[in-house]
């Protein structure tokens, strides 16, 4: 898997090449981390060359949602980073600085089985994609 970064007024798009599985998924949370703590804000995550997602790729975008509502996902005493459902109340305002791009079919199926479909918003091109950040 490849990340690479571009940056388009105020919003970044990540862009994700390759499968986000097991393997992978630590890249996908390391590097969203490393650009919110350079300041970024709003995110774009370009998807279009992701044929795969795996329920650890689930879980990246899970973390990546959590970080850009601004929690930490490390735990106190320095142990394995925590995770807990997303709550559409608490979490609402990664709704607005995360955002999908150009989702490949079977990685829209697997985002809608587990509800993730419902929360992030999704774009087909980056025009609108980048237009909707406010």
């Amino acid at each position: 898997m490849q990340i690479t970064l571009s940056k388009h007024g105020k919003v970044t798009v990540m862009h994700i090449m390759g499968d986000v599985d097991s393997s992978t998924y630590t890249d996908v949370i390391r590097k969203a981390q490393e650009v919110y703590d350079e300041g970024a804000r709003d995110l774009l995550l370009d998807m279009e060359k992701v044929p795969y997602v795996s329920s650890a790729g689930l879980m990246a975008l899970h973390s990546v949602a959590r970080i850009y509502a601004g929690h930490s996902l490390s735990n106190a005493d320095g142990g394995r980073p925590t995770f807990r459902s997303i709550n559409p109340k608490e979490d609402s305002s990664a709704r607005e600085h995360v955002k999908l791009l150009a989702l490949q079919p079977a990685v829209s199926q697997v985002l809608d089985v587990v509800g993730l479909g419902l929360f992030f918003e999704s774009y087909t091109d980056l025009e609108s994609a980048i237009g909707s950040f406010s």
